[in-house]
C-alpha cells in the first residue's frame, strides 16, 4: 500500500513538471521533466519495497512504522516547490520580455534619417546643424517607446517648464471672432544681430500657456528671437468666443492676422514660421496659399504633422499602435472644449451656419472619434458639404509644392499618431524640391523628443534645440548670401 502511495506521488510530480515545461519551454523540456519524474517513481517504488522487506525479524508494527517514516521523508522532498520556483522564474522572464518589447529597449540609437537634394543650402545646413548628423539619444529606460514619449508630452508637457513673460494681443476678425496671441520679446542679441521673430502655431486645442510651448519660447528668447504664439480660437478657457466659430484643422485666418500684425508693428523684422502637429498643417497651408504670405519669411519648420487629413482618417480608426485609442482621447478633449462654448456656438440667440442643426449637438455627445466631430460640427463652421471636401481643402498637402522658402519637415518614426504611410508625402516632396529637408529620427513619439541619461528627462528637448539651430543656420545662410551679393555688386561697379 505504501509503495502505491509513493508511486502516485511520483506520477503527480512528473505530470506537474511536464505541464509547466510545456507552458514555458516547449515539448523538449516537458519530456525531460517527465523523464526526471519517472526516475522518482522508480526510486519511490524501490524505496517502498526496501521498507517492506527491511528487518525480516521485526514485528509487523515496526515494519509499518518504518514504511511510514520513509513515506513522510518522501513527502518532504523539494520536488513540488522546485516546480513552483521554476514557474515563478518563467513568469518573471515573461514579464521582463514584455517590458523589453514595450519599451523597445533593443532599438538602436542613431542619427536621424535625412531626405534632401544635394545643393549649396543642404550642404551648409549639414555643416551648421550638428543635431542633423549626431545621434539622438533618448532616456535609456523609456525613451525608445513612442507611446511613453507621447504620453509624457500629453500629460506633463515638459519637465521644470519656465514661465516666460509676454503680452497678450487681441485682434477682432471680420466675422466678429476675437483672436488672441501672446508676444514675447527677445532676451539676448541674435547670433547675426538681426531682428528676427518666430511666429508659432501650437498643436490641436493648444495655446501659449502649454508647457512645451513655454519651454520652446523661453529657449528661443534666450537665443535672440522675438516670439509670437497663436492661441487657437476657443482653446483658452478664460477667453470667450465672440462668434459661432472656433479653430479648425486648416483655417489660417487667425494665424494670418497674427503674422500681419507682426509685419505692421515690426516692419524691419524677418520671420521664422514654426508649427507643431496641427499647427504644422496650418503654417504650411498658410505659406502655400499665396506668394505674398511668404514675404519676409526666412524659413518654415513643421514638427509632427500628418500632411493629409483625408489619408489620416483611415489610419486613425485602426487599432495598430493604439491609434484608435488616441483618437478617442483627443475626441473626448475636443468635446469638452466645444461644450464649454456651448452657448456661443449653439445658443438660441446665435446666428449659426445654415448647415449646423440642433441635432448636431446631440450627435456631438455620442461622438467617439475626431472624424465624427469634424463631420457633425467642425466642417459646418466653414460651410463644407462633406467631410471629404473639408479634409481635402483644409490639408496642407496640396499647398506644399508652392512653398519656396527653406522648409524643414520633422517627424518621428515611432510617432503613434502619424502612420508611416503618411511619411511618403514629405519624402516625395524632398526628392523634388531643393528647399525641402525631411528629418526622421527613430524615436521621439508625438512632440516628445525628450533627452536624458537613464530615467529622468532634461527640461530642454531635442526638438527645441533643432528648431532654433536650424533657424540660426538659415539666418547665417541669408546673411552670407547678402554679403556675397553686395561683393558681386561692388566688383561689377568697379568694372
Amino acid at each position: 500500500m505504501t509503495g502505491r502511495v509513493s508511486v502516485v506521488r511520483g506520477v503527480a510530480g512528473a505530470v506537474v513538471r511536464g505541464v509547466a515545461a510545456v507552458a514555458w519551454a516547449g515539448p523538449v523540456a516537458a519530456g525531460a521533466a517527465l523523464a526526471r519524474g519517472s526516475g522518482c517513481i522508480s526510486m519511490s517504488a524501490a524505496g517502498s519495497r526496501a521498507a517492506v522487506g527491511a528487518r525480516p525479524g521485526a514485528s509487523r508494527a515496526a515494519v509499518v512504522n518504518h514504511a511510514q517514516t520513509k513515506m513522510n521523508a518522501m513527502l518532504e522532498t523539494p520536488e513540488l516547490p522546485a516546480v513552483f520556483d521554476g514557474v515563478k522564474l518563467a513568469a518573471v522572464a515573461a514579464v521582463l520580455y514584455v517590458i523589453v518589447r514595450c519599451l523597445n529597449l533593443k532599438s538602436p540609437t542613431a542619427p536621424p534619417d535625412l531626405y534632401f537634394q544635394d545643393s549649396g543650402l543642404s550642404r551648409f545646413l549639414l555643416k551648421s546643424c550638428p543635431l542633423l548628423t549626431k545621434e539622438y539619444i533618448p532616456p535609456l529606460i523609456w525613451g525608445k517607446s513612442g507611446h511613453i514619449q507621447t504620453a509624457l508630452y500629453g500629460k506633463m508637457g515638459r519637465v521644470r517648464s519656465p514661465h516666460p513673460y509676454g503680452h497678450r494681443k487681441f485682434i477682432t476678425m471680420s466675422d466678429g471672432a476675437t483672436s488672441t496671441f501672446d508676444l514675447f520679446e527677445p532676451l539676448a542679441e541674435h547670433c547675426v544681430g538681426d531682428d528676427v521673430t518666430m511666429v508659432i502655431c501650437p498643436g490641436i486645442a493648444n495655446h501659449s500657456e502649454k508647457q512645451y510651448i513655454r519651454t520652446f519660447v523661453d529657449y528661443a528668447q534666450k537665443n535672440g528671437y522675438r516670439c509670437a504664439v497663436l492661441n487657437h480660437l476657443g482653446a483658452l478657457p478664460n477667453i470667450e468666443l465672440t462668434s459661432p466659430r472656433m479653430f479648425t484643422y486648416g483655417c489660417t485666418w487667425e494665424f494670418g492676422a497674427m503674422v500681419n500684425y507682426i509685419k505692421k508693428t515690426y516692419p524691419l523684422t524677418q520671420l521664422v514660421v514654426v508649427g507643431f502637429s496641427l499647427g504644422g498643417n496650418i503654417v504650411c497651408k498658410y505659406l502655400g496659399e499665396t506668394q505674398t504670405n511668404q514675404d519676409k519669411v526666412l524659413c518654415c519648420v513643421s514638427v509632427c504633422q500628418g500632411y493629409s487629413a483625408l489619408r489620416a482618417q483611415k489610419t486613425f480608426m485602426q487599432w495598430d499602435q493604439c491609434r484608435r485609442f488616441y483618437n478617442f482621447l483627443m475626441a473626448d478633449n475636443m468635446k469638452k472644449i466645444i461644450l464649454s462654448h456651448r452657448q456661443a456656438l449653439f445658443g438660441d440667440h446665435v446666428k449659426k451656419p445654415q448647415s449646423l442643426e440642433d441635432t448636431d449637438l446631440s450627435r456631438l455627445y455620442t461622438a467617439t472619434s475626431l472624424m465624427q466631430i469634424d463631420d457633425n460640427v467642425m466642417r459646418k463652421f466653414h460651410g463644407y458639404n462633406s467631410l471629404k471636401e473639408y479634409y481635402e481643402e483644409e490639408s496642407c498637402m496640396r499647398y506644399l509644392h508652392r512653398i519656396s522658402v527653406p522648409l524643414m519637415l520633422v517627424n518621428a518614426a515611432d510617432d503613434p499618431l502619424v502612420h508611416e504611410s503618411l511619411l511618403t508625402i514629405p519624402k516625395s516632396l524632398s526628392e523634388k524640391r531643393e528647399n525641402v529637408m525631411f528629418v526622421l529620427p527613430l524615436h521621439g513619439g508625438h512632440l516628445g523628443f525628450f533627452e536624458g541619461s537613464v530615467l529622468f528627462p532634461e527640461p530642454l528637448t531635442w526638438m527645441d534645440k533643432l528648431v532654433v539651430e536650424y533657424a540660426d543656420a538659415i539666418c547665417q545662410w541669408e546673411r552670407n548670401k547678402s554679403q556675397c551679393s553686395d561683393t558681386e555688386q561692388v566688383e561689377a561697379d568697379l568694372e
